[in-house]
């Protein structure tokens, strides 16, 4: 069985496109009928995302840790506890493709990295997206790390400890510790997922920030490009 673990927190909005694409990706047909297992962890929602995972007949957990650590440890738990073989990790705010599950259980390593694109760069400046082209490199060999596009097979997560009790960057930590112990990790292209450019954070230091982030440098460098104007005496 394939476990899928989401963290959320007031994603009602969001999830619904989630869920329906990780339904797609079960159903692909490399995976030759195994079992997949989506577990959300709500965490401290208080909105009708527990309503929307209900109506797309997935299991929903409850968390009050508001900590996404801590929500994407609970999920995968829940899941090797069913008797999942491989953790797959998304963000309730992110589509993913039809392959996303076949090319991950099928990359031939002990873990799986991928890339995100942004689905909808709303009100951010062209330049913005540049400067992501340029730092998220779409190709193998990568070194980027998301957990909203991640994977490990269960002995290699167990091995490393798991995904650790963090606000922020317990995706890093993982794919740390899976190194120190050795474990096999695949820094693939494909499938990549599409991803929000929402400007709401639900981490502190997550994608929505270091999105932020490079726009705030983009501006900065474009406002000390600008020339000067000759004072008027």
């Amino acid at each position: 069985m394939i476990g899928v673990i989401i963290p959320a927190h007031n994603e009602a909005a969001a999830i619904q496109h989630c869920l329906a694409s990780v339904s797609r990706a079960a159903q692909h047909p490399r995976l030759r009928g195994e079992a997949v297992l989506t577990v959300v962890a709500l965490d401290s929602c208080t909105d009708a995302t527990a309503a929307v995972c209900e109506g797309q007949g997935v299991m929903a957990i409850a968390v009050n840790a508001r900590c996404v650590g801590a929500a994407r440890a609970a999920a995968a738990d829940y899941a090797i506890a069913q008797g999942a073989r491989w953790i797959a990790s998304t963000d309730a705010d992110t589509i993913v493709p039809r392959d996303w599950l076949s090319r991950q259980v099928g990359c031939g390593a002990d873990a799986f990295c991928g890339v995100v694109n942004v689905a909808d760069w709303m009100d951010y400046p062209d330049a913005v997206r540049d400067a992501f082209a340029q730092r998220e490199l779409v190709r193998d060999g990568h070194r980027h790390i998301h957990g909203a596009n991640m994977g490990v097979n269960t002995p290699a997560y167990l091995a490393a400890g798991g995904f650790q009790t963090l606000s922020t960057g317990e995706d890093v930590a993982l794919v740390s510790a899976l190194s120190n112990t050795r474990a096999s990790i695949a820094w693939h292209a494909k499938p990549a997922v599409l991803t929000s450019a929402r400007r709401s954070a639900r981490a502190p230091h997550g994608f929505s920030e270091f999105l932020r982030a490079l726009e705030r440098e983009v501006l900065d460098v474009g406002t000390r490009l600008l020339p000067t104007r000759a004072l008027q005496g």
